[in-house]
């Protein structure tokens, strides 16, 4: 949340003003997440007429939302099905943050945004330039066995059917596609599948492992209904759960190296 003050007043009268309760507001001042003109606090000053405050926080309908990783600069969080990134309402407008990447609404884990616009030209180039590694884990119908297999194929998009197909050759209007896909166990019913993902497109892994005949539980679009049934699935199985950065930029250059893991409720991984 950022606003500009309209009068001379402690920094907790305002923000009682705006809704926040007093055991809310000394939890933010503790934890220094409110900034007056770009600069932190941690107890009860007195903001003048036109000082601009930002204060830190998730909202109570986001509160469910893990925080996997937070600082200045960036915000990692493990994000449930059913949100959207962007748009009102969504991660991004309610956490006063910048998308540097997707994820589809119904598919889950993480999720990385830019808390600065110098975090986020970095990031931007960053995922451009493929240096940050993405993977994601997948439940899929029937026995894989893939084994650091490689897909190469190309992608169209149909916007107006809010759908894409995959093509082995490429066709007018397609985009070369690549994903690495590795069986980590299989039951012969199902089977759970590593992603890597080397380009990042509009329903990529989905579509691809349905085009090699092995659908993501739980995929409304790209997989069976009777599937999904026989499964008891209305939720795609299908789950950010590692992520790691390499030769990011000032000033997110400490952050290389670092890496990311969160599984999925439906699987743990030892």
């Amino acid at each position: 949340m950022i606003f500009l003050s309209q009068r001379q007043s402690p920094i907790e009268e305002l923000l009682l003003e705006k809704g926040f309760k007093h055991g809310r507001i000394l939890k933010f001042l503790k934890n220094k997440d409110v900034r007056i003109n770009g600069e932190r606090i941690n107890s009860n000053v007195i903001v003048e007429k036109g000082d601009e405050v930002t204060l830190y926080y998730m909202p109570e309908d986001l509160q469910t939302m893990e925080v996997i990783f937070e600082d200045d600069n960036i915000l990692v969080l493990n994000k449930p099905a059913g949100v959207e990134v962007e748009g009102k309402g969504g991660v991004c407008d309610k956490t006063k943050t910048y998308a540097v990447h997707r994820l589809d609404r119904n598919t889950t884990g993480l999720l990385v945004l830019a808390k600065t616009r110098e975090a986020k030209a970095v990031l931007d180039k960053a995922f451009k330039d493929r240096s940050i590694t993405k993977k994601y884990l997948a439940e899929v119908v029937g026995k894989t066995q893939y084994k650091n297999f490689t897909f190469n194929a190309f992608l169209f998009k149909d916007a107006a059917a809010s759908t894409v197909k995959i093509y082995e050759k490429n066709v007018k209007g397609s985009v070369a596609i690549s994903t690495t896909f590795s069986t980590l166990k299989s039951t012969g019913v199902s089977s759970l599948v590593e992603c890597t993902l080397h380009t990042g497109k509009t329903h990529q892994i989905r579509a691809s492992l349905a085009y090699l005949g092995h659908a993501i539980i739980g995929d409304g679009k790209y997989g069976k209904n009777s599937d999904n049934k026989v499964f008891n699935e209305k939720s795609q199985r299908l789950h950010a759960y590692y992520l790691k950065f390499d030769n990011l930029e000032s000033p997110l250059d400490y952050l290389n190296g670092k890496s990311f893991v969160c599984y999925p409720q439906w699987c743990k991984v030892n």
